[in-house]
């Protein structure tokens, strides 16, 4: 699927369907002229649901479903006969949907499981016939209730990527080259800041068939919590990974300095954000002869002090084993 088509964030009207009237019959039959009531239920109005399916990773097929309605309640009939219910509107969301009340901007419910259902607008009780309202002063009842209406919102569906682990860094840091080497993901790759506007999920292949999920995120600029650049249109996706790989170029001014701006950037989105395991990883160390890399680990030894890094070259295809290797570890552990 290609970047166009990675849609994480959509607006939509649902309605609920109403229910069916309660029935007003009176039995009838060929020797019982006046029999008692007989009038059936209403059916309940059919409900909105959302459905989580793991194969599903963008809301792009709810992009122009604007409008989503159920079903309504059939009427009760004769002979205690309850009407039909109202068709049930499924809607398959990915897994990281976050449903979100328009109006209000509460957030109702969120989807992580595949197969999880979820009632986001229940529909109308139905009406009782009046079989229920006969007594001994009211024999012959000629009332019933009517259905109860559905129920009407506009909602907010929000996609935050599910991911083991999440590629954070400046824009042109390399993520993107980074993801195309370790797995079969085939992002966009330029020399310009910003080349990738929508997050990249692959698979990175590890030893005996085993595997986990890395993210290419977008990159971050200072002031992304307050909405700068891409700001807070990317940062949702990486509260989803368990860990966040910090990825600096190796022809930085200064790694320590770039390292904190995005470790503030993500703490003043999310201070939970501390909590998640880190590893910083030097990246176009190819371009770094043995003396400068041997100066560079001597002062990134006090820096990182406690922070585990990594140096790798993407082009070179260096250090990816050893990456792979400590990513694994820290997922694991």
């Amino acid at each position: 699927m290609t970047e166009g088509n990675f849609v994480d964030y959509v607006k939509i009207y649902v309605s609920s369907g109403k229910g069916g009237r309660g029935s007003t019959h009176l039995h009838r039959e060929k020797f019982i002229e006046k029999g008692g009531p007989d009038g059936g239920d209403g059916g309940r109005g059919g409900h909105v649901v959302l459905v989580g399916n793991k194969g599903l990773w963008t809301l792009f097929h709810l992009k122009f479903a604007r409008h989503i309605k159920a079903g309504h309640g059939g009427d009760g009939g004769s002979d205690r006969s309850t009407g039909a219910d109202g068709e049930d509107k499924f809607i398959e969301v990915p897994l990281g949907t976050v449903v979100k009340d328009k109006e209000t901007g509460e957030v109702l419910f969120e989807i992580t499981e595949d197969g999880e259902r979820q009632i986001l607008a229940k529909g109308g009780k139905g009406g009782l016939g009046n079989w229920h309202f006969r007594s001994s002063t009211n024999q012959t009842p000629r009332y019933a209730q009517p259905g109860l209406l559905g129920t009407e919102m506009d909602v907010i569906l929000e996609l935050k990527v599910l991911a083991d682990v999440g590629l954070v860094g400046f824009p042109n840091a390399g993520k993107s080259t980074l993801l195309s080497v370790l797995t079969s993901a085939k992002p966009k790759i330029a020399d310009y800041p910003f080349t990738t506007l929508k997050p990249n999920l692959g698979i990175v292949a590890y030893r005996d068939y085993q595997s986990f999920v890395i993210a290419d995120i977008p990159g971050i600029i200072e002031g992304a919590a307050e909405g700068k650049g891409l700001g807070h249109y990317f940062l949702r996706h990486i509260e989803r990974n368990s860990t966040l790989l910090f990825l600096v170029p190796a022809d930085a001014n200064d790694i320590k300095a770039e390292y904190d701006i995005l470790v503030n950037e993500l703490t003043k989105y999310n201070p939970e954000m501390l909590d998640k395991e880190r590893l910083v990883v030097i990246s176009k160390c190819d371009m770094l002869d043995d003396e400068l890399k041997a100066e560079l680990k001597a002062e990134l030894d006090v820096s990182f002090k406690g922070i585990p890094y990594l140096f790798i070259s993407s082009v070179a295809q260096q250090g990816l084993t050893e990456l792979k290797d400590k990513l694994w570890k820290m997922l694991n552990d």
